[in-house]
Parts: structure tokens; C-alpha cells; sequence
């Protein structure tokens, strides 16, 4: 029994509809059983109407049911089987099946073969295609140009036929000599000799090569069970390095969870520190706008209070009496000079004085008392409107005061009188 015989009867039986799965393994010890079973599946196959008998319990029934099948087989399919090889009922058993499943198998293909090419032929006898046309009409043309070419060849040796004619006949009529019939046959001989030998030789060759790749086949088997073998000792060990590979794939598991983390909260910070630094930026914007409107604020407040201060000196000019008599006309004669507004501020409030160094009427006293009073009540309520405005700035830094003076700061006076006046 061979390898390559017992997987072409597996596929063979398979191919032809057996209801069992058949391993390789089951004829390595003798199964009688399961050979019965198939010879009667397999002369069920080949004649439905034959009756085989299928008790195989005694050793008598066994011989009487293998006859039957041999002698079935003999007589029915023309196949000679070996009786003594199928009741062994093991590798040299499947030898013997093979030869009647060959048949049954290459009955099958021929008739699959059969339908198939009267299917094909079915198909193309409705089927019109035109590359096939095509190439059918160049053949005519090649047809045609050889028929002409053959046809000019042939008048010209009808023309020759004359001269050969006479040269045939000679030859005819010449007597045939034994001696070089012989020869040619010694020789016709030899060369069939040569050839039957050249042809045994490679039938003894192929023998030799089937041979050797039985050979080869039976080694690679042997090799690649050992190489099997080896496979399941090798999974069936546990490799030293394997408890310290899967602790460092722990750690790194560990190592890359705080890493995921540490890269989230840092991206969280740096979204937050983004935000921190826009908000400053506003609240720095708004600021220096509150201080230029401040500005522009105090700047108006400046002029209006310069505006109002030369109104004030223009009013108190127009008010002075006249005094009557020489004291009237010596000021008439003296030449007008100018009248400071203000002198000074006091250390407490800060109120302004407007006075003249004419000690004159008490009048004139009270109207610049009057007025020194009106002015401190203004710039109180300057200055508190000044106190709520800065409080109500949310300014991180001071406000510089010394650029932008109050109007309880500190003024030069606008006109200096001299000794020289009296």
C-alpha cells in the first residue's frame, strides 16, 4: 500500500457520492467492516438490482461474501480482483477497491465531460460572434491565395508530365533486385529495433524515478512528523522569558494610562492659560481705555474751569465802585493794572482767595468773600466727583495725578503785582 493510492480511493470514493468520511487511518490495521460496507456500496453503484449477501459475523460468511463480489465483478465489470488481498481488509484491500472505483469514476468524468461540451455547444450554436467571423474570414483569404499558388504549381508539373511519363515506365519495367530489398529491409528492421530498445530503456527509467520519489516521499513524511513533533514540545514549553515579558507589558500598560492622563491635563492647562491670558489682555484693553477717557475727562474739566476763572476776573473788574472826589480822580489818572485771580490755596481745603491790594470798600471785601466761598463749594464737589470716578475704576496700578493736575493742585498766579504800583 502506497500513500498516493490510499488518498486517489479517499477522493475518489469522495467524488462519487459515498456517505461516509473515509481516513487514511482507518486501514492501517485490518477493518473488515468498513471494506464489506464499501464493496456493497460500490456494487449497489454499479448494478442497483444486484443482491450481494451482507452477512459478514463468521469467518464462512466472510469468504462467501467476498466470492460473490469477486465472482460479481469478474462477470459483470470485466475487473479481476484478489481475494486473498480483500479479506486481509487493510492496505492491500484499498488496491483492490481502487480498481473497481477507477472505473465508476472514470465512467463519471466521461459523462460531466459529455454534458458540458453539449452545453457548450448549445450555447454556441445560438451564439453569433463576430471576432470568430473575422478570423474565419481571414483564413478564407489564406485559403484562397494557396488554392491559387497550389493550382499554378500543379499545371506546371502536368506540363512536365511528358518527359516523366516515359522516365516512369523505364523504372517500372526494370526488374527489382533481392539483394538491395533485402538491405533495405535488414535496415528498416534495425531502426525498429533500436526504437523498441529505446523505449524499454525509459519505461526501466520511469520505473526507477517512481521509485526514488516513493523514496523522497516516504523521507519528507518521516521529517515532517519529526518537525511536528518537535512543534508541540516547542508550544508545550513555556519560554523562560515569558513571566518578565508580561510584567514589562503591565508596566507599559501602567506607564502609558499616567501618560494619557499627564498629556490631558497638561492640554487642559495650556487651554486655561490660553483663556488667563486673553482675559489679561481685555481687562489691560479696558483699562487703557477707562485711562484716556479719564484723561480726556480731566483735560475738559481743565478748560472749563480756565473758561470760568477769566469769566469770574472779567465780572469782578465791572463790579468796583467809583469813589467820589480827589481820591476818584487820582485813580482815574493812575493807570489801570491787572487784577490776580487767584493767590493762593489753603493747606486745609484748598479754597482760592480773590482780593486786590487797594484796601478799599467793605462792599468789595464781602463780594470776594462770597465768591471764595462759592469756589470752595465747587471744588468739593469736584473733588468727590473725582474720588468716585477713580473708585470706580477697576485699575490695577495707581493713576498718575502729576500729569493731569486737580483743581485743588497748586497754580501759578496769573498776574504778579509789583511795589512800584503804590
Amino acid at each position: 500500500m502506497s500513500f498516493r493510492d490510499l488518498r486517489n480511493f479517499t477522493e475518489m470514493m469522495r467524488a462519487l457520492g459515498y456517505p461516509r468520511l473515509i481516513s487514511m487511518e482507518n486501514f492501517r490495521t485490518p477493518n473488515f467492516s468498513l471494506v464489506a460496507e464499501i464493496l456493497i456500496w460500490l456494487v449497489k453503484r454499479y448494478e442497483p438490482q444486484m443482491d450481494i449477501p451482507t452477512d459478514v459475523d463468521t469467518e464462512s460468511d466472510r469468504i462467501f461474501f467476498i466470492k460473490a463480489v469477486a465472482q460479481f465483478m469478474a462477470t459483470k465489470a470485466h475487473i479481476k480482483l484478489n481475494t486473498k488481498r480483500l479479506y486481509q481488509a487493510d492496505g492491500y484491500a484499498v488496491k483492490e477497491m481502487l480498481k473497481i472505483t477507477s472505473v465508476l469514476y472514470s465512467a463519471m468524468k466521461t459523462k460531466q465531460m459529455a454534458l458540458g461540451d453539449r452545453t457548450e455547444e448549445d450555447n454556441n450554436k445560438f451564439k453569433f460572434d463576430l471576432g470568430s467571423r473575422i478570423s474565419d474570414l481571414k483564413t478564407a483569404r489564406q485559403l484562397a491565395s494557396e488554392v491559387t499558388a497550389k493550382g499554378a504549381s500543379l499545371y506546371d508539373l502536368l506540363g512536365k508530365e511528358v518527359d516523366l511519363r516515359e522516365m516512369r515506365t523505364a523504372a517500372i519495367a526494370r526488374p527489382l533486385e533481392i539483394n538491395e530489398t533485402e538491405k533495405a529491409l535488414r535496415a528498416a528492421i534495425k531502426e525498429v529495433l533500436e526504437s523498441v530498445e529505446k523505449t524499454k530503456d525509459m519505461l526501466s527509467n520511469v520505473v526507477s524515478d517512481e521509485t526514488s520519489l516513493d523514496a523522497k516521499i516516504e523521507k519528507k513524511k518521516q521529517e515532517l512528523e519529526r518537525n511536528r513533533k518537535r512543534l508541540q514540545t516547542l508550544q508545550s514549553v513555556r519560554p523562560a522569558f515569558m513571566d518578565e515579558y508580561e510584567k514589562i507589558e503591565e508596566d507599559l500598560q501602567k506607564q502609558y494610562e499616567t501618560f494619557v492622563e499627564k498629556f490631558r491635563n497638561l492640554c487642559f492647562l495650556e487651554s486655561q492659560l490660553d483663556e488667563y491670558h486673553r482675559l489679561e489682555q481685555e481687562r489691560f484693553e479696558e483699562a487703557e481705555n477707562t485711562m484716556r477717557m479719564m484723561q480726556n475727562v480731566l483735560r475738559e474739566e481743565e478748560e472749563r474751569d480756565l473758561t470760568r476763572s477769566s469769566l469770574k476776573d472779567e465780572d469782578s473788574d465791572m463790579d468796583v465802585p467809583e469813589d467820589e472826589g480827589s481820591d476818584s480822580d487820582m485813580e482815574e489818572c493812575r493807570p489801570s493794572k491787572p487784577r490776580p485771580t487767584r493767590n493762593g490755596i489753603m493747606a486745609g481745603r484748598g479754597a482760592r482767595f480773590i482780593g486786590n491790594m487797594q484796601g478799599g470798600d467793605s462792599d468789595e471785601s464781602e463780594d470776594s468773600e462770597i465768591d471764595v466761598d462759592e469756589d470752595d463749594e465747587e471744588d468739593d464737589e469736584g473733588e468727590e466727583e473725582e474720588s468716585k470716578d477713580l473708585e470706580d475704576d477697576s485699575l490695577e496700578g495707581p493713576v498718575s495725578r502729576g500729569a493731569h493736575p486737580s483743581k485743588g493742585g497748586m497754580r501759578q498766579p496769573l498776574l504778579e503785582e509789583s511795589d512800584n504800583d503804590f
